[in-house]
């Protein structure tokens, strides 16, 4: 397949999946497997996280008054809500945060057409999904142990197959936090990993290789916009409580991975 159109390919997928509570990085592990990309590793990994940092742009975008509010409220004096709110960003942060700075070559290991790996996670988020439909009265924000709570429930989200919208807003559902506060708080809570993560790697010169370049780039904007749309369609979503219907998806979708991977398809 011509590399631009399955980087256009990858980066609607990345888009579309980014939001919803199907794990972004699982369907990119299963596009990648049927379009033939060989491409393992760092190298993978690196079109990955373009394609999240185009969604974190995107996320930043649907969120732009909430982010001026958030920007001008933390200058504010004395602590206020919105300097709280940060602080919690930030701790959730922590744990993701580690595991990129001190166990990155795992983590690129992930990302090598794992689909088994890739299938039994995606069994897991369609758990989490039927569980956080059970709970009725969600009507607290987010507390420092939420966030503490959400920011390992991010960490895990780093395996390929776990949805890390779905694992975020499932946990912060399953303990009582608002529904629209849990989404916002979600999206919110990645984008200074996904910067953190862009930014070491322009340092280590990892994107500026200019036969990838090109490519990344039309991958970006496929990704930047598809993503802004489903970003608005899923905190709709979220609101309708219906996540079960994207439990059994992950669940089909999960089992199919877990058949191609064994090669019960003749194919593995």
């Amino acid at each position: 397949m011509n590399d631009f159109v399955e980087a256009i390919l990858l980066g609607i997928v990345q888009g579309l999946t980014e939001f919803l509570p199907v794990s972004s990085s699982g369907h990119l592990e299963l596009v990648k497997y049927m379009t033939g990309n060989e491409a393992a590793g760092q190298a993978s990994l690196l079109l990955t996280v373009f394609l999240h940092f185009a969604t974190a742009l995107a996320t930043i975008w649907v969120f732009r008054r909430e982010v001026g509010r958030i920007v001008i409220g933390s200058m504010a004096k004395p602590l206020n809500v919105t300097q709280e709110f940060v602080l919690k960003i930030i701790l959730s942060m922590v744990p993701a945060a580690m595991i990129g700075l001190f166990w990155d070559e795992l983590v690129a290991s992930l990302f090598s057409r794992r689909l088994v790996l890739v299938g039994v996670a995606l069994w897991i988020t369609a758990a989490l999904l039927f569980f956080a439909d059970v709970p009725k009265l969600t009507r607290r924000e987010v507390s420092y142990f939420d966030a503490i709570i959400l920011g390992l429930a991010q960490a895990v989200a780093i395996i390929p197959g776990i949805s890390r919208s779905g694992a975020t807003i499932s946990t912060a559902i399953l303990f009582r936090v608002d529904r629209d506060k849990a989404a916002q708080f979600s999206f919110l809570m990645v984008v200074p990993l996904i910067f953190g993560k862009v930014a070491k790697d322009i340092i280590d010169g990892a994107f500026f290789q200019k036969e990838q370049f090109a490519v990344l780039a039309v991958g970006f904007i496929a990704a930047f916009i598809s993503g802004a749309v489903a970003c608005q369609w899923m905190i709709r979503l979220v609101r309708l409580a219906r996540l079960r219907y994207f439990g059994w998806y992950c669940l089909l979708v999960g089992s199919l991975s877990i058949v191609t991977g064994m090669g019960w398809f003749g194919n593995g």
